[in-house]
């Protein structure tokens, strides 16, 4: 096995290790965002084990790249991933929505090591974003800012204001990525209003468009490598292709596991189906 290949077993064995500590955590909390955080695990995964610059010692390093997570209901996946990345302890993960616990419903950045944006209110990620890179670029800094935002999301109007103008001033060191999983929480996004096509939409604003399948780690890295690449010149977005609860079979492409938690059965399924050792111990 070549060095890459052995690179690209190891964020598999992360991200599975993610989507169990998901599970887990949205289980004991007794609510909580299964599966949007389930299918964007491997993107996670990918950027914070492998892309991003960041130091867990130092959550608020000035240079460290940005990340923004838009689809703030999706908080269970960003802090299994700062924690699994050194930001905190595993075992706070247990306190998830609990009262007076760092891990809020949706990620807080007054209040969890390694967040860089509040959020949870759907259409401002790409916003906040935008105006990240225009510090840094004020700055002389030339961190990067990766935003990862809903399918669904895109039925907000703020998002392509954000779209407009991060090509109009020609941002660069911004990639979006859009978790196009295509279903939100009342249904499928065509059924609720439809999105697509969305390359042709991105490039119409402007924006160089890249696709990936957001479930495969060497496209995924491959992918990130390229956006990273080509955002030298201005905004870069990725459509990531992936399947809502990805990892769990019964809570893949179903629009109920948007916001639910899994039963006692449910749960012990969805450890056994994932490969944990050790049941369904919290």
């Amino acid at each position: 096995m070549g060095r890459d290949e052995q690179r690209i077993k190891e964020l598999e064995q992360i991200a599975n290790e993610l989507r169990i500590a998901v599970v887990k955590s949205v289980y004991n909390a007794g609510s909580g965002h299964l599966g949007g955080s389930l299918s964007a695990t491997d993107i996670m995964t990918a950027l914070y084990f492998d892309k991003m610059r960041v130091n867990p010692e130092e959550p608020n390093w000035d240079d460290r790249d940005r990340f923004v997570l838009s689809k703030g209901h999706a908080g269970p996946i960003l802090y299994a991933t700062l924690a699994k990345r050194g930001f905190f302890p595993m075992e706070e993960l247990s306190t998830l929505r609990k009262l007076g616990s760092r891990l809020s419903g949706h990620p807080a950045c007054f209040k969890t090591p390694g967040v860089d944006m509040t959020s949870g209110s759907l259409g401002h990620g790409l916003s906040v974003g935008l105006g990240m890179r225009l510090a840094g670029r004020v700055r002389g800094k030339d961190y990067r800012v990766f935003v990862l935002l809903g399918d669904g999301e895109l039925q907000e109007g703020q998002v392509w204001e954000a779209a407009m103008a991060a090509a109009h001033f020609k941002v660069h060191n911004l990639v979006a990525i859009v978790d196009y999983n295509r279903v939100q929480l009342d249904g499928t996004v065509d059924e609720i209003m439809e999105v697509a096509p969305l390359a042709d939409k991105w490039r119409s604003f402007g924006w160089q468009v890249l696709t990936m399948d957001g479930h495969d780690m060497g496209d995924i890295i491959a992918t990130l490598d390229e956006a990273i690449a080509q955002s030298q010149e201005g905004p870069v977005v990725i459509i990531a292709d992936t399947v809502k609860g990805k990892g769990v079979s019964f809570m893949e492409g179903e629009s109920a596991w948007h916001g639910r938690y899994p039963t006692e059965d449910e749960y012990k399924q969805a450890l056994a189906e994932l490969g944990e050792q050790g049941g369904a111990d919290v």
